[in-house]
């Protein structure tokens, strides 16, 4: 197959490219990577599909740091964002998402786990992120009727949150499952709380309307902008650990883990990204190994944040092109790490911010690893559940 014509800069003095992005799938059966002409190939392997593939080494080291080519902007494949498209956001959310901190995990077994802080944020989650990139490029004109998300809880507080910063209404159409403690956050932040049950959440996703609702509607996952803002994430743990292996990040709608690994998979490919799943709730992990969407029981459960019964097609799409493996965590796993982050590291991860250091102390390795803890908000009854050594029931 011939290589694309040249047009990148080379980054770096390695020669290798510093931008690519897949050029099709043929006949279903192979990815083929395409690099600018001045690069090569390198040929990789990946879990899910068992297919094999063309895999682009475009990254450098400079230094201890890993860079991308500045010129890069166009999307990996399927990849909704691009190194430039994350970049601008990263400059969009200066003074209003922390860039948090990475801080190792103190654990006894042979493993190097880093924590990717995100509990702290203004809103206790990542999702400040996604809310607020997507909110800052909207026009006036599209804000006259508010907006409004459909959220378990923490997207729900992103846009709640960024709506009272720019002086709009909010509404946020959240399951019966909804803790507490989010839909008290969500009211505090002078949104409008809207229930239903279960299965009309999961629909509002697909149909991105609800009956009686207007105004702009900020897809928790789904989006571009959304997802540039969550990859702003890729771009600070490559900086801070750029000896990185891989990366777990808990597996919700997939709006963060397929924005991380859009970015990953151009400016560090050799990073394996690990989607991590509460066991009760694990549709990609299934999907993945029945390499089609699959809908699986749903249990509810104190990973609330995380988990769903069913995938959405344009999601699988993504995460099959960028996610190396998705595993399916115990609820017992889950409420051992968030005791291990309080006890050894002083953090209160909720459900599915702790998931992803469960995945990883599943399966240690003595190479270094970044967990997103992607947020904090837990209900203090389970907290203090959890803390005394036993698993919450709902």
């Amino acid at each position: 197959m011939a290589e694309a014509a040249p047009g990148p800069r080379i980054a770096g003095e390695s020669g290798l490219c510093g931008q690519c992005a897949h050029a099709e799938r043929v006949a279903g059966a192979r990815s083929l990577f395409v690099m600018c002409g001045r690069s090569r190939w390198d040929r990789g392997f990946v879990r899910y599909p068992r297919l094999p593939v063309l895999r682009c080494r475009g990254f450098t080291q400079r230094g201890d740091a890993r860079s991308a080519d500045a010129d890069s902007n166009r999307p990996l494949g399927h990849a909704p964002v691009s190194v430039q498209q994350v970049q601008a956001a990263r400059q969009r959310l200066r003074g209003i998402a922390a860039r948090t901190p990475l801080v190792a995990l103190d654990v006894d077994a042979p493993a190097q786990l880093h924590l990717k802080l995100e509990n702290l944020q203004p809103i206790g989650s990542f999702k400040i992120r996604g809310a607020a990139n997507k909110l800052l490029q909207v026009q006036p004109d599209q804000l006259r009727d508010g907006v409004w998300t459909a959220s378990a809880g923490n997207m729900a507080q992103g846009v709640a949150w960024c709506a009272r910063r720019l002086g709009v209404g909010a509404i946020v159409v959240v399951p019966d499952t909804a803790p507490e403690a989010k839909l008290a956050a969500i009211r505090r932040m002078g949104a409008q709380v809207v229930m239903v049950t279960r299965e009309e959440f999961f629909e509002t996703f697909a149909t991105r309307r609800h009956p009686g609702v207007k105004g702009l509607f900020v897809h928790a996952f789904s989006d571009p902008d959304v997802m540039a803002g969550n990859a702003t994430i890729a771009l600070e743990i490559l900086e801070d650990l750029p000896e990185v292996r891989a990366i777990y990040v808990p597996y919700g709608g997939g709006g963060l883990s397929c924005g991380i690994a859009s970015i990953v998979r151009v400016t560090a490919p050799d990073v394996r990204i690990i989607a991590c799943e509460p066991e009760t709730a694990a549709p990609l992990t299934a999907s993945l190994h029945e390499s089609s969407p699959q809908s699986v029981d749903f249990t509810p459960s104190f990973v609330d944040g995380a988990g769903a019964s069913r995938l959405y097609g344009e999601m699988f799409d993504l995460a099959r092109e960028l996610i190396d493996e998705a595993v399916a965590v115990p609820l017992a796993d889950v409420a051992a790490a968030i005791r291990l982050l309080a006890e050894r590291s002083r953090v209160v991860a909720e459900g599915a911010g702790a998931l992803a250091v469960a995945a990883a102390m599943r399966h240690p390795t003595s190479e270094p690893v970044a967990c997103v803890i992607s947020g904090g908000n837990i209900n203090s009854t389970w907290l203090a559940t959890i803390l005394a050594g036993n698993v919450p029931s709902l």
